[in-house]
C-alpha cells in the first residue's frame, strides 16, 4: 500500500497553500490534547498559574462527555475572555524571554486547541468586575455575555473531540480514561500541597461521586508535602521515607525517598518535579534509578517524590508542547545531584528497615482464629511443639535473660542506644532473636554479614582504588566513528575503575586494560554494555555495576554461613557492626537482613491487647 505519492516529472506540480485558521487549531490541538487527561491537566495549571488555592475537577464518560475545572483565582474581564480563547495570547510571558519561565503554562495555545476540537465554555470574574462567559465550538467564538458568577473560573468542555471524531477511536475506555485523568491530579496535588484538589465523577442523574480529595496542608513546605503525600501515597510511604534536602551548584533537590526495603514492583511510585512542574525525564529518572542500583535487585523500584530546583534559565521547559520533556543546560550536574543526594541520604538512614518488613512478619504470623488458653490445641501444634529444642542442644551458649523496665538490671538489658538489643539466641543455625527496650528483632545471620563484608570491600576499593591487569596483546574493537568519539570522551571516568582505553585510528579504539577483578572478559561486549548506557542515560554505569557485582559475591562467599552456631558474642558483635554500617538493613540483593516486632504487636498477637 502507497502511503504517500511523491512528485512525479511531467505530473501536476504540487502548489503550496496557506491552512484555514479552522486547520491549524486542529493540528495545534492534536499536538497539545492528547487525551482528556492532557485537557485536565492543562486546565489545572491554568487555575494554579491564576493563584487559585481550592480547585475542583469534575468529568463524565472519563472526560470525553465532560471536564469542568472551577477554580477561586484571579478570574478573567470579560474584555480578557476573547484573548484567552486566541491561539498564543498568554498573560504568563512577554515573549522577550523563553528561557525564563516561572509559570505553568506560557505558550497561549491551550485554550484554543481546546475550543477548536471541543465545546468550551468560560465563565469568570475578577474582584470589581461582573461575571462574564465565553463559548467556543469547533473553533466558531460566540460573543462574550453577561454571567452570574463569583470570583474566580469555571471552564467546562464538553464533547471532546467531537469536531475531530477521528481522534475519538484512538482513546481507551472511559475508565482508563478516567484513571489517566486521576493521575494528571494526584501529580498536580504532589506538586502544590497547599492548595486543595477534589476530583469528582459525574453522571446523569446521580450526585456527583467524589473520586480523590486532597486538603489544603499548612505548615512549612515539607511538613505540607509529608501530609500531601501521606493522603496520596498512604503512610506506609512517609512512615518509611526518607527527607531529601540537598543543595549543590545552585541546583537544590527537595522531597522524600523511601527505603531500600520499601520497594514496589513497578516504577509507579516515582515522581519527578522540576520547578514544580511534573516531568517525565530519562536523565532524572535514569538517576533515581542509579542511585539504588546498589540495594535492589533487578525486579525492585525504588519510590520517591522529588523536586529539582534550579534557575529557570538553566532549564528548557519549550521542548514539547504538553511541556511534560525538559532538556537541562548542566544535565549531568542535576543527575550527580540526585545520586549524591539520596545515596547520601540512605547511608545517613544507617541500619534502618522499612516498617512494612515487621507488618508483612505479622500478617503472616497472625492466626485465622484466635486461639486462647483454655482453647484445646490442634495435632499440628503439638506436633511443631514437640520439635522444639533446648538452648544447649541448638549450640550455643546461654544468655542473661533480661528484664524489661527493671532499673537494676541496666547492664543485662538492652540498651537504648543500641536499637538492634542484646542476643537472645540463634535458631535453626542461622536466625539470631535479640531483644530490644522495645520489642524483639530476628537477624537472618548470613544476608546481614553478607551486607557488612560488602560495604567492607567497597570502602577498600574507593580507599586503594581498582587494580587493572594490562592485556599481553591490547584488542582492537572497530566501532562507528560516533560511538569511538563518545566512549574517548569518557575515557579518563573508566581509567578510575581499570579500563584503559585508547585511539587507535580511525573509528578503532584499544583496549589496553581491564579491572583486575573482572578476570578474563570481552572487551568488544564490555565496551558496547557501556555505550548503551552513554546513548540512553548520557552516562554509564555499567563497568562500576560489573566491579560491584563481583564484590557482591565475594562478600556472598565470604561472609558467616547459614548453619554455623555462633557464641553470644559473636551474635551481639554482629549487631553492633550492622547499627555502625549504612545499609545493613537490607543484603545485597534487596532484601531485608532484619525483622522488628514491637512488643505491643506480639501482645496482640496473644489477645492481650
Amino acid at each position: 500500500m502507497t502511503l504517500h505519492a511523491p512528485y512525479i516529472s511531467g505530473s501536476t506540480r504540487p502548489v503550496i497553500r496557506p491552512l484555514d485558521e479552522a486547520a491549524i487549531n486542529r493540528i495545534a490541538a492534536g499536538e497539545v490534547v492528547e487525551r482528556p487527561a492532557s485537557a485536565v491537566k492543562e486546565l489545572v495549571e491554568n487555575a494554579l498559574d491564576a493563584g487559585a488555592r481550592r480547585i475542583a475537577v469534575d468529568y463524565a464518560a472519563g472526560g470525553k462527555v465532560l471536564i469542568r475545572v472551577t477554580d477561586d483565582g484571579c478570574g478573567m474581564t470579560g474584555d480578557d475572555l476573547p484573548l484567552a480563547v486566541a491561539r498564543h495570547a498568554t498573560s504568563k510571558i512577554d515573549g522577550s524571554d523563553l528561557l525564563n519561565i516561572r509559570s505553568f503554562g506560557f505558550r497561549g495555545e491551550a485554550l484554543a486547541s481546546l475550543g477548536a476540537v471541543g465545546r468550551l465554555t468560560i465563565t469568570s470574574r475578577t474582584d470589581g468586575s461582573d461575571g462574564a462567559q465565553i463559548t467556543v465550538a469547533g473553533g466558531r467564538l460566540a460573543p462574550v455575555r453577561p454571567a452570574a458568577a463569583v470570583k474566580g473560573t469555571v471552564i467546562e468542555l464538553r464533547d471532546l473531540f467531537y469536531a475531530t471524531p477521528a481522534r475519538l477511536k484512538f482513546l481507551r475506555s472511559d475508565r482508563a480514561e478516567a484513571q489517566a485523568i486521576a493521575e494528571v491530579v494526584r501529580r498536580l496535588a504532589m506538586a502544590e500541597p497547599s492548595v486543595g484538589f477534589t476530583l469528582s465523577e459525574v453522571a446523569d442523574g446521580e450526585a456527583p461521586r467524589v473520586i480523590f480529595r486532597a486538603d489544603p496542608q499548612s505548615g512549612d513546605f515539607f511538613d505540607a508535602l509529608h501530609g500531601r503525600l501521606t493522603g496520596i501515597l498512604g503512610p506506609e510511604f512517609t512512615t518509611n521515607a526518607l527527607k531529601i534536602d540537598v543543595e549543590r551548584d545552585g541546583l537544590r533537590l527537595t522531597g522524600y525517598a523511601a527505603l531500600p526495603t520499601y520497594s514496589r514492583g513497578s516504577s509507579v511510585q516515582q515522581f519527578v518535579f522540576v520547578n514544580g512542574r511534573p516531568v517525565l525525564d530519562r536523565v532524572l529518572l535514569g538517576a533515581l534509578r542509579v542511585a539504588y542500583f546498589d540495594f535492589l535487585s533487578r525486579d525492585r523500584h525504588p519510590a520517591a517524590v522529588l523536586n529539582l530546583i534550579c534557575d529557570p534559565e538553566r532549564v528548557d521547559v519549550n521542548v514539547h508542547p504538553a511541556k511534560s520533556e525538559v532538556r537541562f543546560r548542566e544535565p549531568e550536574a542535576a543527575r550527580s545531584l540526585i545520586i549524591t543526594g539520596l545515596r547520601t541520604a540512605l547511608s545517613a538512614a544507617g541500619h534502618r528497615a522499612s516498617t512494612t518488613v515487621g507488618d508483612a512478619t505479622l500478617a503472616a504470623i497472625r492466626p485465622e482464629a484466635r486461639v486462647y488458653q483454655m482453647d484445646r490445641p490442634a495435632q499440628s501444634s503439638l506436633a511443631r511443639a514437640a520439635q522444639w529444642q533446648a538452648p544447649e542442644a541448638l549450640g550455643f551458649a546461654e544468655a542473661p535473660q533480661a528484664r524489661l523496665g527493671a532499673p537494676d538490671d541496666r547492664a543485662e538489658s538492652p540498651e537504648p542506644n543500641h536499637p538492634l538489643g542484646a542476643a537472645r539466641a540463634q535458631l535453626h543455625g542461622n536466625y539470631i532473636v535479640a531483644q530490644t527496650a522495645t520489642g524483639m528483632v530476628i537477624v537472618d545471620q548470613h544476608a546481614a554479614h553478607e551486607r557488612l563484608v560488602y560495604e567492607r570491600l567497597k570502602r577498600q576499593m574507593q580507599d586503594s582504588g581498582v587494580t587493572a591487569q594490562a592485556l599481553l596483546i591490547p584488542e582492537i574493537v572497530e566501532l562507528s566513528v560516533s560511538d569511538a568519539s563518545r566512549l574517548l570522551d569518557h575515557a579518563a571516568d573508566l581509567a578510575r575503575f581499570g579500563l584503559t582505553i585508547e585511539p587507535f585510528g580511525g573509528s578503532a579504539v584499544a583496549v589496553r586494560e581491564t579491572p583486575a577483578i573482572l578476570g578474563t572478559v570481552s572487551a568488544a561486549a564490555l565496551l558496547r554494555d557501556i555505550l548503551d548506557e552513554l546513548s540512553d542515560l548520557g552516562r554509564s554505569d555499567s563497568l562500576q555495576a560489573k566491579i560491584e557485582a563481583i564484590l557482591s559475591r565475594m562478600a556472598c562467599h565470604g561472609s558467616v554461613r547459614s548453619g554455623r552456631q555462633l557464641r553470644p558474642d559473636e551474635m551481639n558483635a554482629l549487631l553492633r557492626e550492622m547499627e555502625a554500617t549504612p545499609h545493613s538493613g537490607q543484603c545485597n540483593h534487596g532484601r531485608p537482613t532484619y525483622v522488628e516486632l514491637q512488643l505491643h504487636d506480639i501482645e496482640r498477637l496473644f489477645g492481650r491487647r
